[in-house]
């Protein structure tokens, strides 16, 4: 899955980001919570920041490098942690840094490489909860992974909140609108109910 995200405006990728990173924190906050590693109000503080950035009535400045430094300290190591969970969180502070990174450098293939990092993060829990139910199974078909309801959903969301951004003004009304979007059903990308 590759959306053509080079014909959104610098504002409407750095949105579009913002919106997937709103369903992702949530599965850092359940690792958090569950292991007492890292500090989840880090990174809800950052993507709040990036929030305030896009609405030019505000004029909010990011010292990118200060904001990547603080978030470099709640980054998990997965080889001190043997349940899955350490990877979603993984996943998105890896979003986070490319966000911040990309507000600072402006490279495309930081956009590109946070839609596939929400990808990848539903696609790997898919295939765990296949190997789960299917014991016999080594090798899980990625057709199989790419109909379940839950992958389908991550790639439906991608597509609508990117045609919402192509077809809105950059105002405060669109970020309302792809925040409820993304924020709606109340569940994280992994289809967990957000607290």
């Amino acid at each position: 899955m590759r959306l053509p995200i080079n014909k959104l405006s610098v504002w409407q990728q750095i949105t579009f980001s913002a919106a997937l990173l709103e369903r992702m924190l949530p599965n850092y906050k359940m690792f958090s919570e569950a292991t007492e590693v890292g500090d989840y109000r880090v990174l809800r503080n950052q993507l709040n920041l990036i929030w305030q950035r896009l609405d030019k009535k505000q004029k909010v400045n990011i010292n990118c490098e200060v904001q990547l430094e603080k978030l470099e300290a709640e980054i998990p190591d997965p080889e001190q942690f043997s349940f899955f969970g350490v990877f979603p969180a993984l996943d998105a502070c890896m979003a986070l840094n490319a966000l911040l990174q990309y507000i600072q450098d402006n490279d495309i293939e930081l956009i590109n490489q946070i839609s596939r990092l929400s990808h990848n993060s539903v696609s790997a829990y898919v295939e765990l909860l296949i190997l789960e139910e299917n014991s016999e199974i080594e090798d899980v078909d990625p057709l199989l992974i790419n109909q379940d309801p839950l992958m389908q959903w991550e790639q439906e969301m991608q597509n609508a909140m990117f045609d919402l951004l192509q077809h809105s003004p950059e105002n405060m009304q669109t970020i309302k609108a792809i925040k409820d979007m993304a924020l709606g059903q109340g569940l994280s990308s992994l289809g967990i109910e957000l607290t």
